[in-house]
């Protein structure tokens, strides 16, 4: 009896163990006070849990093209601030607000974007000011 209860517990360790680790971050990496405005060529849109995301190319500094990362929240909330799942498309021209991260890698945390026809998202009444 006692060996089955040591096997049970070293099977369930190992199952334990081999399964995915998934946790979820803090925004601290984001520089919440400062914002960088990006015009370019949506990649990807991803609406999925539990982040959202946009891949835009935008032009760097020395005049070739650079992907930016743009972290969003979860679809959910998304969904509160007017968003659609085919609100963003590939190929879309737009400018995304977000702030940047503080070690100044190609990624930011969402705060808007202007369409093509030049819907503004999320809706201005959804905006709240995070950084008080």
């Amino acid at each position: 009896m006692r060996a089955l209860f040591i096997f049970s517990m070293c099977a369930a360790g190992f199952w334990l163990g081999a399964s995915p680790a998934e946790a979820h971050h803090s925004m601290a990496g984001f520089d919440r006070k400062q914002t960088v405005v990006l015009t370019g060529t949506v990649q990807e849109f991803r609406w999925e849990n539990p982040h959202s995301s946009i891949d835009i190319d935008v032009p760097g500094k020395d005049g070739k093209v650079v992907t930016w990362k743009i972290e969003m929240t979860a679809p959910a909330y998304l969904v509160r601030q007017g968003f659609k799942r085919t609100s963003v498309k590939k190929g879309d021209m737009a400018t995304v607000t977000a702030n940047p991260l503080y070690s100044g890698e190609l990624g930011a945390l969402f705060v808007s974007i202007k369409l093509p026809d030049g819907t503004v998202l999320p809706q201005p009444s959804a905006i709240k000011d995070k950084t008080k």
